[in-house]
């Protein structure tokens, strides 16, 4: 997905956000700020949102000497998720219905530091979720790919949103690499987010390399790019990496809910919507 001039005053907040949740002083935060606008006057046009994002946080990291601002708040998220696990894996069942698994994974997309706020209540969130159609629905599509292939590589998005995959993932009879980044940006799940929710038990975990939100291929590690490559079927959540993978081929297939009027714009769907698309193929 290409960059949109709407993207860049989001940009910013997410800049002044983390610096908060780093617990930056005003100067602090004043520092950031500057760094960020120089960072944002040398960027590529041309590049994705989550290319954009990546440097900035980055940029964000360097300028606070601070690993992960998000700590602390993917831990929150992850143990708020870990509450209602044993209500997911109820109504998960024993996974004959497919749409509410799908539901399900969408669901836990709502747990996003990208669009700022916090997410409310997490099962009235899984309530909406179940209750509300597709506005993009290529999920039988989907569903059937997932029969012709036993093995999945599925991109993760937030910590947090981690517990619902497992559900997902534990349900289904494919087995799944789950794909984390390699190193902190936002609130997006790394390894140690992974195994705080328990992915060991149902996936094989690998990193991807990268600090970039969604899958910046270009920044992603040489072994990461094997895998993908190699990979028969991709399961890609949330909205960054509908804007880094929109047109990466059909083997993609992006579940995620559209929480930003640019996304909403580009995707076709309005924001509160829920989406199963297939990616375009490859641009």
């Amino acid at each position: 997905m290409k960059v949109y001039y709407d993207c860049y005053p989001c940009f910013l907040r997410q800049s002044i956000e983390a610096a908060r949740h780093a617990g930056a002083t005003d100067p602090q935060v004043k520092a950031v700020l500057q760094s960020v606008l120089q960072t944002i006057m040398g960027l590529n046009e041309r590049a994705t949102p989550p290319e954009i994002a990546g440097v900035i946080h980055r940029t964000v990291r360097e300028t606070l000497k601070i690993e992960d601002p998000y700590e602390k708040e993917k831990e929150k998220s992850t143990q708020e998720a870990l509450a209602i696990y044993p209500d997911l894996k109820k109504l998960a069942g024993d996974g004959s219905d497919m749409g509410t698994l799908l539901r399900i994974a969408i669901a836990g997309n709502i747990i996003d530091a990208g669009v700022g706020g916090r997410h409310g209540d997490l099962w009235d969130t899984v309530e909406r979720v179940l209750a509300q159609p597709f506005a993009i629905d290529d999920s039988e599509t989907l569903i059937r790919e997932m029969g012709r292939y036993e093995r999945i590589l599925y991109l993760a998005d937030n910590a947090g949103e981690t517990v619902f995959d497992r559900v997902f993932i534990e349900t289904i009879d494919n087995a799944v690499t789950y794909v984390v980044k390699g190193h902190p940006v936002l609130n997006d799940a790394t390894a140690k987010d992974a195994l705080a929710a328990g992915l060991d038990r149902c996936a094989a975990i690998v990193d991807n390399g990268s600090d970039a939100p969604g899958t910046v291929l270009d920044s992603c590690s040489q072994e990461f790019k094997r895998i993908f490559e190699s990979s028969d079927l991709i399961l890609a959540k949330g909205q960054a990496n509908y804007e880094s993978l929109s047109q990466a081929g059909e083997k993609v297939f992006c579940l995620l809910q559209v929480k930003c009027p640019v996304i909403a714009k580009d995707i076709g769907a309005p924001v509160g919507s829920i989406v199963v698309r297939r990616s375009l193929p490859l641009a």
